[in-house]
């Protein structure tokens, strides 16, 4: 739950200007709030009363938080509103960039710089420069030759630290990125006048129509096919930001011509398993994801990575596996169920997939190590094991896709789980 200030109101307090102004700016963090919830709002804080600031906090996210999503933010819009005393400091260090050896580098938190641009929204946010020539008479230079662009900025910036502008624009350039894949040999054949097989029961054929002579013998080749894409995505508490932008790049993928996959098939998980591969077929994504969220009911809920697996490799493995398909399977691996069976569940599911793929969030950080019990029993059993967290990182999948000899970090961290071993 988000923290609670201390709630302190002014002699003659203006309730329905504050309370609009506080949905005015949950509006523009993102929150479908009309006027009718603000007039909703209105009459139940004035009915609840003041005398707590859990009433107060529990009374307007009752009226204004419809989605499990939307708690974060709101609850970061209700810290900094009401009131914390350093909310104008805290929400110019979101939005400012931070320099280096002169500022905290201080990541903000899940949700905080989209309050921060909410609340800042029409005001005046110019910054003061200092004169190049300062009192003593020496020049101040700035050196911005190593500085990146703000695209090469948005394409390495963490998804979670993103705000909403930087969401939307992560968005667009998902949905241009292609996830070609090459093609498979099948067994089959097919007719070819250069073909490197005789193909005999063609040429019997036509030696019957000429009376048993045969004149050429036919050729043939074997036919090429597309294997498909099965995304098995974790949308528990703590990856629940990053699977929705993971899953507005599989809609982009589902529905890319020329790709080149067969079909792509999307599985959510968290404490059950959701097939939403007919969600992800509607060409508008955002009616495809509210219907797969409407059918997810396990959305920021708990993990069993374990029990949602074994579904996985009982009900639909045979169905959507069966043609050499690539998995990609996005969690953080934090689960707390039997790591026996985990490591089961995964070994099941790397021996159906062509080749299994994981991407981790976590690997964001340079010091990442394989110490969770989930993590240690996952890892042996995928053939690449890659960041998600950022724009570049799902770029970086059409390597690995493409290269069956891709393991990502995978070799590094088996390493060192033999060494603590």
């Amino acid at each position: 739950m988000a923290e609670l200030p201390e709630l302190t109101l002014p002699d003659k307090p203006k309730l329905a200007q504050n309370i609009t102004h506080f949905a005015r700016a949950l509006r523009k963090a993102g929150l479908p709030i009309g006027s009718g919830r603000v007039i909703d709002a209105v009459e139940a804080v004035a009915a609840a009363g003041f005398t707590s600031r859990q009433d107060l906090y529990w009374t307007l996210h009752a009226c204004f938080v419809s989605k499990p999503e939307h708690r974060v933010v709101f609850g970061q819009i209700f810290r900094l509103y009401w009131r914390d005393p350093r909310f104008l400091e805290r929400m110019m260090a979101a939005l400012l960039p931070a320099i280096k050896g002169v500022q905290e580098e201080k990541p903000a938190k899940p949700g905080e710089k989209r309050a921060a641009e909410a609340l800042l929204d029409g005001a005046n946010q110019e910054v003061d420069v200092p004169d190049q020539q300062e009192e003593d008479g020496s020049d101040f230079e700035i050196d911005a030759s190593l500085t990146m662009s703000s695209e090469e900025r948005l394409r390495s910036l963490d998804f979670e630290q993103m705000s909403t502008d930087e969401v939307a624009q992560a968005k667009k350039i998902l949905a241009q990125i292609k996830l070609p894949v090459q093609p498979m040999q099948s067994r089959r054949l097919m007719a070819a006048k250069r073909g490197t097989r005789a193909d005999w029961r063609r040429t019997f054929r036509e030696a019957a129509r000429r009376g048993g002579d045969i004149q050429v013998i036919a050729r043939a080749k074997r036919r090429q096919r597309w294997p498909n894409l099965v995304v098995i995505c974790d949308i528990s508490g703590s990856m629940s930001h990053y699977s929705r932008i993971v899953l507005h790049f599989l809609h982009a993928v589902a529905n890319a011509k020329g790709a080149g996959w067969a079909r792509v098939h999307g599985f959510t998980f968290g404490t059950r398993l959701t097939n939403i591969t007919r969600h992800m077929a509607t060409r508008d994504v955002d009616a495809a994801l509210a219907a797969a969220g409407a059918e997810a009911q396990d959305w920021e809920g708990g993990t069993r990575i374990g029990a949602c697996l074994h579904d996985f490799n009982r009900d639909w493995s045979r169905r959507v596996m069966g043609q050499g398909a690539v998995v990609l399977l996005i969690t953080d691996g934090l689960d707390r169920d039997d790591p026996k069976a985990l490591a089961h569940e995964m070994q099941r599911l790397h021996l159906s997939a062509r080749r299994l793929i994981w991407l981790n969030p976590l690997l964001r950080w340079d010091g990442f190590a394989a110490k969770a019990q989930g993590i240690r029993a996952m890892l042996p059993h995928v053939d690449s094991f890659r960041a998600g967290h950022s724009i570049v990182s799902l770029e970086e999948l059409v390597r690995a896709i493409s290269d069956e000899r891709d393991t990502g970090e995978k070799t590094r961290l088996m390493a060192q789980v033999r060494q603590r071993a």
